[in-house]
């Protein structure tokens, strides 16, 4: 019974010394310096994200700005990438012409002087319109970007035009299979090169449509990362990589990081080698957002080389690099 005993210890510990360096790189460190940056809607006004809920109107409580950049403009994703934004997100909505406005609001009223949806507007009208006339952080006793954001609202084709060769995340904002319809136009439109540096998230049945023709973009769904991260946990252990977590778009909270097999080197080679990207964002309440002080980047393990997301990209990447 004791020579039982002692063959059941024995595979015991060889299975735990297995799984230790299987998912660690004792015997293969990385050199990548530093981590990846993510710059979401360019560099933007920002506020308490844990008092915001789904039909909050943010443009009415930005701290006090300390800057003049609007998000999903074309000036505020010049600026996150000259602060060293390797990929900056926005967001699209349709239009009633049936072009893909850069706007993350399904309604106008919040941040410009007009009223109703976005698809209520042609993209020439809404471009008229001044995408910072709603912003206050004094509850409406100033309006310090108001006159500042008169035709800044650009179209997705004007995006890719002013900044070719750089990464992009499109966040795919209407419901539906329009948009999704659209979307793949642009990309049909575009160079096998060019598609490659795009990744997507947001709208299923949008995504499900631009995969089918693209089934390596990176993507991201509720759906989709809910399933991956649980095969993976499931069978990770071994090194074998399930077929849901490859070319994903993986956003993390790194409160939850750390339970993931391998973390963090060695699960960012291996989504590295599936194209899959990892990308660690803060729990603030019930929503994900940004690593924007000294404090939140303290958090971020030495030895992580993936991809961070922020709000403040001026600031962030002063402390990354």
């Amino acid at each position: 019974m004791k020579k039982k005993s002692r063959i059941i210890l024995v595979i015991a510990v060889l299975v735990v010394l297995f799984i230790v360096c299987n998912n660690s790189l004792i015997f293969n460190k990385n050199h990548i310096k530093r981590p990846r940056l993510l710059a979401h809607r360019g560099l933007a006004q920002t506020f308490d994200i844990e008092t915001v809920k789904w039909d909050t109107n943010t443009a009415a409580i930005i701290y006090k700005p300390e800057h003049d950049f609007i998000e999903n403009t074309l000036p505020s994703m010049k600026a996150a990438f000259s602060y060293g934004a390797d990929i900056v997100e926005f967001d699209i909505r349709v239009t009633k012409d049936k072009e893909l406005a850069v706007f993350h609001d399904y309604l106008v009223d919040s941040r410009t002087e007009k009223k109703g949806m976005v698809s209520d507007y042609t993209l020439a009208e809404l471009q008229k319109m001044d995408v910072g006339y709603g912003y206050t952080h004094d509850n409406g006793s100033t309006y310090p970007l108001r006159s500042k954001g008169i035709g800044l609202m650009p179209s997705f084709n004007q995006v890719i035009e002013e900044f070719p060769g750089n990464k992009f995340l499109v966040h795919i904002k209407d419901n539906g299979p329009e948009i999704g319809m659209l979307l793949l136009d642009r990309f049909n439109a575009m160079s096998e090169s060019e598609v490659k540096l795009f990744s997507i998230y947001g709208n299923d049945e949008a995504i499900a449509i631009i995969r089918e023709k693209y089934p390596d973009m990176k993507a991201l769904t509720a759906k989709l990362i809910k399933k991956a991260i649980l095969q993976y946990e499931l069978i990770g252990w071994t090194g074998y990589i399930p077929k849901s977590i490859r070319n994903m778009e993986i956003h993390l909270p790194i409160e939850y990081a750390a339970y993931v097999w391998g973390w963090p080197e060695k699960f960012v080679m291996r989504m590295n080698k599936v194209n899959s990207r990892v990308v660690i964002v803060k729990k603030k309440g019930p929503w994900s957002g940004g690593f924007d002080t000294s404090e939140d980047i303290a958090e971020i393990p030495d030895n992580y080389f993936g991809y961070i997301w922020t709000e403040r990209i001026d600031k962030t990447g002063k402390y990354i690099f």
